[in-house]
């Protein structure tokens, strides 16, 4: 498959993913694990605003992009701060160059492996909702056609987001939201259930949830509620011995 034909059929996953019940957190994981497939990065990692309008995490390619995404939020700076509250796209290209941007989250920058860093906004028009980050182990940054590139996938999302059926008035956009950020709670709460259990990986954890649900045609949030309360019907995800999940 070209490049072209994979960028064709990312967008019409994407549209295709936009159901009346489809679940924001897994179409947003699998925009973060395209744009690492398209985009010529390492990792990528998705956060939106809640009601306080504060950015949340909500997902990402990898546990390593998780954690660097929550260490950013919890120092409250970095690209996808930046880009979310300046509505437009952050690139760093060096360790340098993001230490003298953002001096304490620049270091965890390195010790994760990343040598360059860049975020674009999820907007439409003059609303954002949250950032898209998009982090790699090569030094240089994004150039500016993937740049573009992943601004554009991070508008296709945006837009699902915002008219989506179920979101069409202010109060109805607010639940759906907040709804997707205590839905990643619990998928983080099987994923480590699963992974303690099981004796594997947190990634590869995930991608057992996610093989099973979509085995199941199941919201994975759903599965995840299952998997925490104990259910017997998700008992063979906590099992060892099943080969782990290849991307």
């Amino acid at each position: 498959m070209t490049r072209e034909q994979a960028l064709v059929e990312t967008f019409v996953d994407l549209v295709d993913s936009l159901v009346d019940d489809y679940d924001v957190v897994e179409f947003l994981e699998a925009l973060a694990a395209r744009c690492v497939e398209l985009l010529g990065i390492s990792e990528a990692g998705i956060m939106l605003v809640d009601p306080g309008e504060r950015l949340r995490y909500v997902a990402s390619s990898s546990e390593r992009m998780r954690v660097v995404e929550l260490l950013e939020l919890q120092l409250e700076e970095g690209p996808c701060f930046d880009a979310y509250t300046d509505q437009e796209a952050v690139v760093s290209g060096s360790v340098d160059d993001a230490a003298a941007r953002w001096p304490q989250f620049a270091e965890h920058v390195r010790v994760a492996g990343f040598a360059s860093v860049a975020a674009v906004p999820m907007r439409l028009r003059a609303q954002v909702i949250g950032a898209l980050n998009l982090f790699s182990s090569d030094a240089g940054g994004i150039d500016a056609d993937d740049l573009r590139l992943g601004q554009a996938m991070a508008d296709v999302a945006t837009i699902g987001i915002l008219h989506h059926r179920a979101m069409r008035d202010a109060q109805t956009l607010v639940a759906q939201l907040e709804s997707a950020l205590e839905s990643r709670v619990v998928i983080e709460q099987a994923k480590g259930i699963v992974a303690a259990s099981a004796g594997i990986a947190i990634d590869d954890a995930f991608q057992r949830i996610r093989r099973f649900s979509r085995a199941q045609n199941r919201l994975l949030s759903e599965v995840a509620r299952e998997i925490v309360m104990g259910s017997p019907e998700t008992a063979e995800l906590r099992e060892p011995g099943i080969p782990p999940v290849t991307r």
